[in-house]
């Protein structure tokens, strides 16, 4: 068995024994030199799980599906300069939708900082506005000899203490938030030394588990108000597969007076609740608005994607808004009136059994229109000619069960909204920032860390954004891609505004004629195309066949109809 090494550098030890102290055993590490002790800790260390992402951009968000996955901090090594900017848009995306990261940048000393030395930035807390912690350490010189003179040492002993504490602190909050930190961690040289026993043994600070409860005078006021509304709407945004345990979904679908609106990310499934918000609302006159105002709002989870759902909540406000998480609550519809600081199935346990059912004609009025709305979607969708949305209806009755599956943003995740998901899909979208970047990244992640069948449905655009995440040793032979290529930015052809001109087409639309045949052989992927809905369907029965090497589904839909379809769809709803 090969023995373990050590980087030299104590503050390298010091890093790698405070994660291996809390678990953290994920380490995606992108090449450089000034982080080579941090490299060398983490690679040698029997017990970490390392990997090898040379775009610093795509391995952030490779580790941010990691992270969504096994639901505990991954670490991110890179080296000092513009590389750690690259970690940007994948922190952002953490930090707003609760995924844990642990940022590990090697840093200049901070006297070579502004003096024009290459590959050097100010590191100094760069994440601040998106980032729970920013812990900036002493850097350290490794004396060759021993050092005599007291005041030097004790300058060690206290760099060291201060280091210790930081890292805890960063790594803690990491784990009680569930968030992006940062570690900034400036080495001198040499930077590649390695010995056979480590020189340090830093204290481990136990995370805290903050307790908190619904103080009685307002957990009374709300039992009230519940107890006596006849129109109670339930709004679940993002939520982790299984999260929500489902004896509380059933509580709420035999309640008259309570109305549950689903998404897709919510990963919530019942008869009774609405599942296809805007298929259910787009059609409504003001009238029906009035009657649909709840008087109570509960939500629960992440980012909405439904745009209209926010428009009707903003105009028709309920009387009172309760957010349900034990982190933070946003003040999406402008009424919010409570947020209860509590794990959602804390506080139905404790909540519901307090509450009485109240009658009410609500929940059924509402199911009634759902029902319809499906008949003339069936009846729309039978008679479409074949487009973005006739291609969307072939893929999710075409992949099969139990599978993972990881949507990009834009029209992607909006066409998936408009359709009833086999709810043994597991689903996953970056919704906290909502950008296309990073969605090819995130998905082979959550591949890795999942020994779930994954398949990450995108558009073209973000998936030639980010067509570096295929540059990955780490991609399942099983990993399924589908891409839906109209030739452009197609949801900007619905937006208020759009004329046919060049501007639209170059500045918006983006229109280009790419494929993605050619990053299929570099990368290794087995490709199919398809142009119709008959290729469609024989193409995505063919990609689920193969199992033995990654496969892409190219589905070529006509440009200048989609919008067309998709605005007549709605109109047909009714």
């Amino acid at each position: 068995m090969k023995k373990r090494l050590y980087s030299k550098i104590p503050l390298a030890q010091t890093v790698v024994a405070l994660c291996e102290a809390k678990g953290i055993n994920h380490v995606v590490i992108s090449p450089g030199s000034r982080n080579a002790p941090l490299t060398i800790g983490f690679s040698e260390h029997p017990d970490m799980r390392c990997y090898s992402i040379v775009d610093e951009r795509c391995a952030a968000f490779f580790a941010l599906g990691i992270a969504q996955q096994i639901q505990k901090p991954v670490a991110l090594i890179c080296t000092s300069g513009s590389a750690l900017l690259n970690y940007y848009p994948a922190i952002s995306e953490a930090f707003y939708s609760d995924i844990p990261l642990v940022v590990l940048s090697a840093d200049r000393p901070i006297e070579r900082i502004d003096i024009g030395d290459g590959q050097t930035i100010r590191q100094k807390n760069v994440f601040e506005n998106h980032i729970l912690y920013s812990a900036n350490l002493y850097s350290e010189v490794v004396a060759e000899t021993e050092i005599k003179d007291h005041k030097v040492r004790q300058k060690q002993r206290e760099a060291q203490k201060h280091n210790e504490r930081e890292i805890n602190l960063a790594l803690n909050k990491a784990i009680e938030k569930s968030g992006p930190v940062h570690i900034n961690i400036p080495f001198y040289e040499p930077l590649y030394d390695k010995i056979k026993e480590a020189t340090i043994n830093p204290k481990n600070i136990p995370v805290e588990d903050p307790q908190y409860y619904l103080a009685e005078e307002i957990e009374s006021e709300m039992l009230e108000h519940w107890n006596r509304a006849e129109r109670k709407l339930i709004l679940i945004g993002v939520n982790f597969p299984g999260m929500l345990k489902q004896q509380w979904i059933d509580y709420f679908a035999n309640d008259p007076s309570v109305l549950v609106l689903t998404e897709t990310t919510s990963n919530i499934h019942h008869e009774t609740h609405i599942n296809c918000i805007d298929q259910l609302i787009t059609p409504l006159d003001k009238e029906e608005f009035q009657t649909l105002q709840p008087e109570i709002l509960l939500t629960v989870g992440g980012m909405v994607v439904s745009k209209r759902i926010k428009a009707f909540l903003r105009e028709y406000q309920p009387e009172a808004h309760w957010h349900i998480d034990a982190k933070k609550a946003f003040d999406t519809y402008f009424c919010l009136t409570e947020h209860v600081k509590l794990e959602p199935n804390i506080f139905f346990a404790e909540f519901l059994k307090k509450t009485r059912i109240k009658e009410s004609r609500y929940k059924k009025h509402w199911v009634a229109i759902r029902e319809q709305r499906r008949v003339h979607h069936k009846k729309y969708l039978h008679k479409v000619s074949f487009t973005d949305l006739k291609a969307f209806e072939i893929i999710f009755d075409g992949v099969p069960k139990d599978q993972m599956i990881q949507l990009s943003n834009s029209s992607t995740v909006r066409y998936a909204q408009l359709f009833t998901l086999q709810p043994s899909f597991k689903v996953f979208c970056n919704r906290g920032t909502s950008g296309i970047d990073g969605s090819t990244s995130t998905a082979i992640g959550a591949a890795l860390a999942s020994d779930i069948s994954t398949t990450l449905i995108t558009g073209d655009l973000s998936f030639f954004y980010d067509s570096n995440g295929l540059w990955n040793d780490y991609i399942p032979a099983n990993f399924k891609i589908i891409v839906i290529n109209n030739n452009g930015g197609g949801i900007f052809r619905i937006l208020p505004g759009k004329e046919e001109s060049s501007n639209f087409s170059t500045y918006f639309e983006t229109a280009h004629s790419l494929t993605a045949i050619h990053l299929c052989k570099m990368f290794g992927f087995e490709y199919t195309s398809a142009v119709n809905e008959e290729e469609t369907v024989a193409g995505i029965q063919k990609i689920y066949k193969n199992d033995s090497l990654p496969q892409l589904l190219e589905i070529f839909t006509p440009r200048k109809e989609n919008d067309s379809t998709l605005i007549d769809y709605f109109k047909h709803l009714i």
